[in-house]
């Protein structure tokens, strides 16, 4: 069986290196793709902000399953693209994928639909904000409608700083055509959660829990990433928690959107806080999140392409996941600099130190390859993701293999599930 991913990050070689231990994937295709993924797959150059070049890439490479890991191939609507040609493709329509695309309909459609989140006002203009204001205690949290990489969310500790911010937005200056609409939101407070499931537009399947890292820096300091590492335990929610997430958040989106006219089937991304009042929606992601598929991926005992296969088939069922007891820890290794400006080309020296570790597994997420040599392209470098039956030595195998890995100005937070190792 022929399998095609679509997407370059640390993600997408989670995906690939998961997929490729099916016995039935007699071939595994990743466009781009990235250094590391090279060595595991095969890699295909291709635009994915381009619908032709990805449908002709497809056409000519003929996979029996494509997986798409990023947003934009999603929003663009390359689901819808692929379908309509018959070929098996794992991930969410673009009506779906608005959830994620637009801030301002995730919030109207949880309100519609009952599904709780937090205080919030939708902003076109400064009048709005400065009318919306008033009705919100500081610290604010000001978010760009549209996809900013995980840039477009800024919490800002006085109504000043909010309205700067969001003037900043409007204007195009901070995060392009993604803030020409924010939404101001109520601040919460609690332990964040990433709740993934599969749906097959009608059922949904829980996969384990994981907590990410949003911040650059240790103790949760400096401005939001893409995230700076993520683990997954057994004991992050419980049985109980699990069941009730599936109930008020998860099934109920699936159930709404259908109800809406839209199927929503794929990977369901439910971004949580788990506060006082209990769990609330932070946010959508109509795929797999970085780097909390690393942990997760890295738990998983049973077949991932059975599983996609259910879903897209419409025969899911709790029982498509079987999951180790270990816990994951997942560090991500970034270029000085990020999430600013940052420099590439810097040679990786360590990896193959790295990998002796026990129950360590190094995703690429910005690298290439030249002459044998490994070097950095992107932001987020590398996700060192470790294993182990208990938290504190999955936590001391990544780091350990971290600190076998060199690049200049390399950077990467100490503190990846302090909090739960405190606990």
């Amino acid at each position: 069986m022929k399998v095609l991913v679509l997407g370059s990050g640390g993600r997408e070689h989670a995906l690939v290196w998961k997929l490729a231990q099916s016995p039935r994937v007699t071939n595994i295709y990743c466009a781009p793709g990235n250094g590391g993924i090279a060595a595991e797959a095969e890699c295909c150059a291709v635009d994915l902000k381009s619908l032709p070049a990805m449908v002709e890439l497809a056409q000519r490479l003929g996979p029996d399953l494509i997986v798409v890991g990023p947003e934009l191939p999603l929003t663009l609507g390359v689901v819808d693209e692929f379908s309509k040609r018959g070929w098996p493709t794992f991930g969410p329509s673009k009506a779906a994928a608005q959830l994620e695309l637009s801030k301002s309909f995730a919030k109207e459609f949880l309100q519609r639909h009952r599904i709780p989140t937090a205080h919030y006002a939708i902003c076109d203009s400064m009048a709005e904000v400065r009318d919306a204001l008033p009705h919100f205690h500081a610290p604010i949290v000001v978010k760009a409608d549209g996809l900013a990489a995980g840039k477009g969310v800024v919490i800002a500790a006085s109504r000043e700083e909010a309205a700067t911010v969001a003037g900043e937005m409007l204007s195009g200056k901070m995060v392009g055509d993604a803030g020409l609409r924010v939404v101001l939101e109520e601040f919460l407070e609690g332990d964040e959660l990433s709740f993934l499931v599969f749906s097959d537009g009608e059922r949904v399947a829980p996969l384990v829990a994981a907590q990410d890292h949003k911040r650059i820096g240790d103790g949760d300091s400096g401005p939001n990433t893409g995230g700076m590492g993520a683990y997954s335990t057994q004991t992050i929610v419980d049985d109980q928690m699990r069941d009730w997430l599936v109930h008020h958040i998860a099934r109920p989106v699936v159930e709404g959107m259908k109800a809406e006219g839209v199927e929503y089937k794929g990977v369901l991304y439910c971004g949580l806080m788990m506060t006082a009042r209990g769990p609330m929606v932070l946010e959508f992601n109509c795929r797999f999140g970085d780097p909390e598929t690393q942990p997760i991926l890295m738990r998983l005992e049973s077949d991932l392409l059975e599983a996609i296969e259910a879903s897209i088939e419409g025969r899911l069922s709790d029982g498509d996941f079987r999951w180790s007891s270990d816990a994951a820890v997942c560090v991500v290794m970034a270029s000085g600099g990020y999430p600013g400006a940052y420099e590439a080309g810097k040679k990786i020296r360590g990896l193959d130190d790295a990998a002796k570790v026990e129950g360590v597994k190094v995703f690429h997420a910005g690298t290439s390859r030249r002459d044998g040599d490994y070097y950095t392209t992107g932001g987020r470098v590398l996700g060192v993701t470790a294993r182990a039956p208990e938290l504190a030595d999955a936590v001391e195998r990544a780091y350990e293999a971290v600190r076998c890995i060199r690049f200049e100005g390399v950077h990467y937070r100490q503190d990846i599930a302090a909090r739960a190792l405190k606990k």
